[in-house]
């Protein structure tokens, strides 16, 4: 699979803004300047034809981008002959907002998803997908923050290392839905390495391309400090209210519960390991976190969020603790 996030073509009046017209800071003199549409449509068909020819047939790609150069990437993709599956929303819930009041508040990119060929028999993990979203079928609209807080890596002067650093959680999705445990992950743009942090903690291979030497030596620190998944039960895929739903996956997908972390009952008579894509393993039995804690104690149902338990500073707390963090932090916008 290739995941690209390449220059937006942000570049107005010699000047690098951001959708909301005010001028990014901290950004290279270089970075994202293109002296005509032309020569950005050129750059773009150059390095989608060179994916292109190292794609697997069975392998697929996704670029993200914004309505600057979103549009331009679909057709250039669409001309070099990649089949479009699916665009997907990443709806921001924490946008950044258009201080001037002359536009709407740009509050999502548009990732978007092709196989290499119309024919071509691509991966997709659609039990994996529907276990990460609580067994409902996962949608093109994903709700997902900004990467902030303690994931936004800082430079010494405490500023963003990357101005358009990634959150895991989105990675984490794309990887999980069209990959198996083992496959390679290449990222033509490489940043600062999400891509590859996320690869590396779900058992995947990388490979990652960065010219920036700054970017390069954050990237290289910060993945030493991942170890790889060894266990592949844990990554591979398995063949409701007023308040906001929040599906037990997303708690994974935010990292407040890592794949391999281990769930107990009250009593501690069960345990079970969290998989990567929202579901667990007790024993024989795999599923959700309601489904096996019905199978384990032989009953007709379970509420999963106050059944399984977890160990939080030492002390066991119930899942359903996490859930309510996640959904204060989606209500804050964090």
């Amino acid at each position: 699979m290739i995941f690209a996030d390449p220059p937006y073509n942000l570049q107005l009046g010699g000047e690098l803004h951001r959708p909301n017209n005010t001028r990014v800071d901290g950004v290279e003199e270089h970075w994202d300047k293109f002296d005509s549409l032309a020569a950005y449509d050129r750059f773009t068909r150059n390095w989608l034809a060179e994916a292109h020819r190292v794609l697997k047939a069975d392998g697929t790609i996704w670029v993200i981008g914004s309505y600057h150069n979103i549009f331009r990437v679909g057709a250039a993709l669409q001309d070099l002959g990649f089949w479009i599956l699916n665009d997907v929303v990443w709806v921001k819930s924490n946008p950044m907002p258009n201080f001037r009041g002359t536009r709407f508040a740009n509050a999502h990119e548009t990732l978007i998803w092709c196989a290499r060929e119309k024919n071509a028999r691509y991966t997709f993990n659609y039990q994996a997908m529907k276990a990460l979203n609580d067994d409902l079928q996962m949608r093109s609209d994903w709700l997902i923050p900004l990467c902030g807080g303690p994931e936004r890596l800082r430079n010494g002067d405490g500023g963003k290392a990357h101005p358009t650093q990634k959150p895991e959680a989105l990675l984490h999705r794309v990887i999980m839905a069209a990959t198996q445990p083992g496959d390679v992950v290449l990222d033509p743009f490489f940043g600062t390495g999400t891509t590859g942090a996320v690869a590396r903690k779900l058992g995947r291979k990388f490979i990652g391309i960065e010219r920036e030497a700054e970017y390069r030596r954050i990237a290289e620190e910060r993945l030493a400090a991942i170890s790889e998944l060894v266990d592949p039960e844990l990554v591979d895929a398995p063949a409701k209210r007023r308040e906001p739903r929040i599906p037990f996956g997303w708690v994974v997908e935010h990292g407040l519960l890592r794949p391999g972390d281990i769930l107990f009952d009250p009593a501690r008579r069960w345990t079970a390991k969290v998989r990567a894509d929202g579901s667990i393993v007790s024993a024989e039995h795999r599923g959700s976190i309601h489904q096996v804690g019905a199978a384990v104690q032989g009953a007709p149902s379970c509420n999963g969020w106050t059944f399984w338990m977890t160990d939080r500073y030492g002390k066991p707390a119930p899942i359903d603790l996490l859930r309510q963090r996640l959904r204060s932090e989606i209500a804050a916008g964090r």
